[in-house]
């Protein structure tokens, strides 16, 4: 633990002096970014949602959404814990007091994971690996932005689950795939980025699509059979996985999501 000597912080993060060694991953995209740069074999434990790749299901589970495990967090003896700061930056403060370096991962914009690959490889000194893995990632983004550059929008309505029914705005990862497909989210605008809102709101914008992450979530609209999403039939699914968990992995999830807003344009 020692030799992590900290240098300065970048995004909320510590600089290591020294690759970390024996690595803690306390949520599912830290864990699957640190496997996607080569990092896999230095991770000693992480979150129970880590289930991606299949080998990060061997390891030990130590913390979920809610806690973490303290005790075993601290019988790993690990020389790196790496957080999600708006969900667990409460919850790493005992390991901070007990001198256990703590960096977070909180990628904001889509562009944004491309740092943070590349910052994970400064940490667990997979620099090479990491940086091809993000030149990778990006491609593909700029690949997708030029295909659908110019395309018919297309009034989508993101669903996050029915009860509560929520919805997503412009600001959140999802939003922004939307917006790259040439959709226009109607809940763009919306001050909170995860929004509750009931049935008759998106009665009122009336979407082309409605997209949600499978088909027991959407079986609420069929009661109303004038709603243009239902009478195209264009009640639609993603995957969560690739979009809501924010990877290397999440463009495939964007160019699914693309696809089935084609579908509406070829009508």
């Amino acid at each position: 633990m020692a030799r992590l000597l900290l240098l300065f912080m970048l995004c909320g993060a510590v600089q290591a002096a020294e690759p970390a060694r024996r690595i803690v991953s306390l949520s599912p995209h830290i864990t699957e970014m640190l496997f996607a740069i080569g990092a896999g074999p230095r991770v000693v434990a992480v979150d129970e949602a880590s289930d991606y790749p299949p080998a990060a299901l061997a390891l030990p589970r130590i913390a979920n959404y809610r806690s973490l495990n303290l005790e075993r967090i601290l019988a790993l003896q690990p020389d790196l814990v790496l957080a999600w700061r708006s969900a667990q930056q409460v919850q790493v403060q005992p390991l901070l007091r007990l001198g256990i370096p703590v960096a977070y991962s909180e990628p904001l914009r889509l562009q944004d994971l491309a740092e943070e690959l590349i910052y994970l490889g400064e940490l667990t000194g997979q620099r090479r690996q990491a940086r091809a893995v993000a030149a990778h990632y990006l491609q593909q983004l700029d690949a997708l932005a030029q295909r659908y550059q110019g395309v018919r929008p297309v009034s989508v309505f993101y669903q996050l689950g029915s009860a509560p029914l929520m919805s997503v705005n412009d600001g959140t990862w999802m939003g922004q795939a939307i917006r790259l497909c040439g959709g226009v989210n109607v809940m763009a605008d919306s001050p909170a980025p995860y929004p509750q809102l009931n049935a008759e709101f998106v009665l009122a914008r009336d979407p082309e699509v409605i997209l949600a992450s499978n088909e027991q979530e959407l079986a609420l609209w069929h009661q109303w059979p004038a709603l243009r999403a239902v009478q195209g039939e264009r009640l639609l699914t993603v995957d969560a996985d690739l979009l809501h968990r924010f990877t290397p992995r999440t463009p495939e999830g964007i160019r699914q999501l693309c696809r089935q807003l084609d579908r509406a344009r070829a009508e």
